[in-house]
């Protein structure tokens, strides 16, 4: 683990509690939960994708955690999830693929993000340049030598 993954880790452990972040934690895009109704995800959508993102440890190993076990989560009926993951298929921010064993049969449905991803890479790019902006801005005021006249003061 590199030393800024452990620092980060540190400060949600400081946050958190190093008992709770041992106990298992989430990554999960902030500019989703930010422009969430932009991609028509009510809080109940985004708590599904919450679920789904903590079964995706590994980038080529796909969530596939059952229905019911996201429903029982929740509190709410498989049924529930059922169609609110439907609704996000059919908006394209997620797929799902299914999973078979020649053993066993089918098994639960694999999920991948790529439309969600695609969908949230410009709002991404259009945030990390709002923040070098007021980056720039901030460094440009603190080595100013002398203040910005605005109308307000130049009035006075």
């Amino acid at each position: 683990m590199g030393s800024e993954t452990q620092e980060q880790l540190k400060q949600n452990e400081k946050k958190w509690t190093q008992t709770l972040m041992k106990a298992g934690w989430t990554v999960f895009p902030s500019v989703i939960l930010d422009r969430q109704q932009a991609f028509g995800l009510d809080a109940l959508d985004i708590n599904i994708l919450l679920h789904l993102a903590k079964y995706w440890w590994y980038s080529d190993n796909p969530p596939h955690p059952s229905k019911q076990s996201i429903a029982e989560c929740m509190g709410v009926s498989k049924s529930t999830v059922q169609r609110r993951i439907a609704h996000m298929e059919k908006d394209g921010l997620i797929s799902r693929r299914p999973r078979f064993e020649p053993k066993y049969g089918q098994k639960t449905n694999s999920y991948h993000f790529d439309g969600l991803i695609k969908a949230a890479t410009p709002f991404a790019e259009e945030a990390i340049a709002s923040k070098a902006q007021q980056k720039e801005e901030a460094t440009q005021r603190r080595t100013r030598k002398r203040p910005v006249r605005t109308k307000d003061t130049e009035e006075d």
